[in-house]
């Protein structure tokens, strides 16, 4: 890592900017990044005569040092390489065939039926709109265990994400029960097509030296309050500028250097877009309670605090997390009646406390209305300024069936 890349980044243009006209609630926030650490990337799009887009990138308190727990954020990248190891196998196997897992080690569970899904099988497909739609933890673990920890990884590192660490499961296994993927069997009108033997990931990952806690104290797995901070040193890591440039990868390919993209088709690049974008009401499969997983349930900029309605010419193309009090939502904006498109990353910590895994945390009263607002004031600023070019932007209207 370079001396550049370890300095905090700070754009004075940008505090100012959100200073101009900020809450005495975001003002306190502002004020106070110590207590939050908080991280924010605003990108400015701009297009050429032939609409070709740059990106201009401003930075507050962005530090790849400064550790938080990504939470839910990684099942973008997961989601990504799940679709380019699925690319390098060949065309026998698809995202729609169905995907049975089995188990074979400690801690590993097996899925062969899935009822939310049209056929009533899983598949590489139903798991990544299961992930982007409403985050779900099941559809991460099983395409952590297809993409294998060891091929996870690596392959991140390859495209230049050398700070990014994937370990883990989001359910409760050690380190060495993460190391080991299940064995998965691709099967058609009953017919095995493909089959994975479960793997053993050798992967050696470079810890910090320095470990990572946070906090006061913490409730352990025997619900016991232990007076220490909890030790994130082996948790995933994801930061912000990497999963910013992540979907940027994937959502402008040809903005970001050929070695650093995913391998994906053009049914891949629509799979996604589809299901980062679509809302939880205009699924049928799976059918979500909306009362529950109500419209703006993954979106935060803008809409989470209050659960407020999405315009219908306003598109969030994102994936977000939430845990241990660290909200982070990436995501790329596309308000078509007014032909404005920007992107916008950010994570706070919200837990007045100290105290982790004890359910209590301000997102309600802190986290949501900070990225609201956040959201909020970048859009005013985005609708109100002056484009030399307008930009298309039909590319990203889509059919959600």
């Amino acid at each position: 890592m370079s001396k550049t890349d370890a300095q905090v980044k700070n754009d004075p243009w940008l505090m100012k900017l959100l200073q101009q006209h900020a809450s005495p609630l975001l003002q306190s926030i502002l004020e106070q990044p110590e207590i939050y650490q908080y991280q924010l990337i605003y990108t400015e799009i701009k297009r050429d005569a032939q609409q070709q887009p740059s990106f201009i990138n401003h930075y507050l308190n962005v530090d790849r040092n400064r550790y938080f727990n990504p939470a839910s954020t990684v099942k973008m990248p997961v989601a990504f390489a799940a679709l380019e190891k699925l690319n390098r196998m060949g065309k026998t196997v698809t995202a729609q065939t169905s995907m049975l897992t089995d188990s074979a080690f400690s801690g590993q569970t097996a899925v062969t039926k899935d009822a939310t899904a049209e056929n009533g099988f899983p598949s590489i497909e139903h798991y990544i709109k299961k992930i982007f739609l409403v985050s779900d933890n099941d559809a991460y673990n099983r395409l952590y265990e297809f993409v294998g920890q060891k091929t996870l990884n690596a392959t991140l590192w390859e495209k230049g994400y050398k700070d990014i660490r994937i370990t883990r499961r989001f359910v409760p296994m050690t380190s060495e029960e993460n190391r080991h993927t299940n064995p998965i069997r691709f099967v058609k009108d009953g017919k095995t097509l493909f089959t994975q033997p479960a793997a053993y990931s050798d992967l050696q990952f470079r810890f910090p030296a320095t470990k990572i806690l946070v906090g006061n104290g913490h409730w352990d797995k025997n619900d016991s309050l232990i007076n220490e901070p909890m030790d994130f040193t082996e948790h995933n890591n994801l930061p912000l500028e990497d999963g910013h440039r992540l979907l940027r990868s994937v959502l402008f390919p040809k903005s970001v250097p050929a070695e650093q993209r995913f391998h994906l088709t053009a049914d891949n690049y629509r799979m996604l877009y589809t299901y980062m974008s679509e809302l939880p009401y205009e699924s049928r499969f799976p059918a979500y309670d909306t009362a529950e997983f109500f419209n703006s349930y993954t979106k935060f900029f803008f809409f989470r605090a209050g659960k407020d309605p999405l315009p219908d010419h306003i598109r969030v193309f994102n994936k977000a997390g939430w845990s241990y009090g660290f909200l982070t939502d990436y995501c790329y904006v596309v308000d078509f009646k007014n032909n404005v498109e920007f992107m916008l990353s950010a994570t706070i910590y919200v837990n007045k406390d100290g105290i982790l895994n004890d359910n209590k945390y301000e997102y309600e009263e802190t986290g949501y209305p900070f990225f609201k607002e956040v959201g909020q004031t970048i859009y005013n600023y985005e609708r109100n300024k002056k484009r030399t070019v307008i930009p298309d932007l039909s590319q990203w209207k889509l059919i959600y069936k």
